[in-house]
C-alpha cells in the first residue's frame, strides 16, 4: 500500500475522535510521546515504554495501560490498572481488575482476575478461571489450577487442617 493512502485512511479514522483522543500512539517514555499520557489511544501503540488510556493493539517492550482499557497489548511487560482482553508478554500486571488471557513467564493480578492465566508463576488476588502454569497461587479461589505447585488459600480444607495439609496440591487444585 503507498504511503500517501496510508496517510489519508489515518486521517480519515480520525475525524471522529474527541481532542482527547488518537488512533496512534509512538512513545520512547510515557512523557516522550507524540500524544500525552491521559490520550485516549484508539487504534495502534507502538511502544518502547508507553502508558495510555486505550482500546487497541498495544506492541512494544513496556506497554502501560490505565484506566478502563481493552485490547491486545504484546510486549516484555504489561501492565494496567483495568484491562479486558489479551496480554502476552514475558511478565504481565494487573493492578485492579483484569478479564481475559495473560500468557507469559510471570503472570501477577493485585485485584479481580477473570479468565485465563497460564505461564510459569501466576498469581492473583481474587481469581475466577483456570490459572495453568508450573506455580499457580490464588488468595481467593473460583475455579481451578493445572500445574506442579498449586496454592488456593480460600480452599476450606486448608482452614479446617491447617497444621495436617499443606496449603497446595500438586497438579490440579480447585475451589468453587
Amino acid at each position: 500500500m503507498k504511503p500517501s493512502l496510508i496517510l489519508c485512511a489515518l486521517l480519515a479514522g480520525t475525524a471522529g475522535l474527541q481532542a482527547d483522543e488518537s488512533m496512534f500512539q509512538a512513545s520512547l517514555t510515557p512523557d516522550i510521546a507524540i500524544h500525552s499520557r491521559t490520550t485516549q489511544i484508539n487504534g495502534l501503540s507502538l511502544n518502547v515504554w508507553g502508558e495510555n488510556p486505550q482500546s487497541s493493539l498495544n506492541i512494544g517492550f513496556v506497554n502501560g495501560s490505565t484506566g478502563d482499557s481493552q485490547g491486545l497489548a504484546w510486549g516484555l511487560v504489561n501492565y494496567a490498572d483495568s484491562y479486558t482482553g489479551v496480554a502476552w508478554g514475558l511478565v504481565n500486571v494487573s493492578r485492579e481488575k483484569f478479564f481475559g488471557w495473560q500468557d507469559g513467564a510471570i503472570n501477577y493480578s493485585q485485584g479481580t482476575f477473570t479468565g485465563l492465566q497460564s505461564g510459569w508463576i501466576n498469581v492473583a488476588q481474587d481469581f475466577q478461571g483456570l490459572q495453568l502454569g508450573f506455580v499457580n497461587y490464588a488468595e481467593h479461589l473460583h475455579g481451578v489450577q493445572l500445574g506442579l505447585v498449586n496454592v488456593a488459600r480460600n480452599n476450606p480444607w486448608f482452614n479446617e487442617f491447617p497444621n495436617k495439609l499443606a496449603t497446595g496440591f500438586p497438579i490440579l487444585n480447585w475451589s468453587f
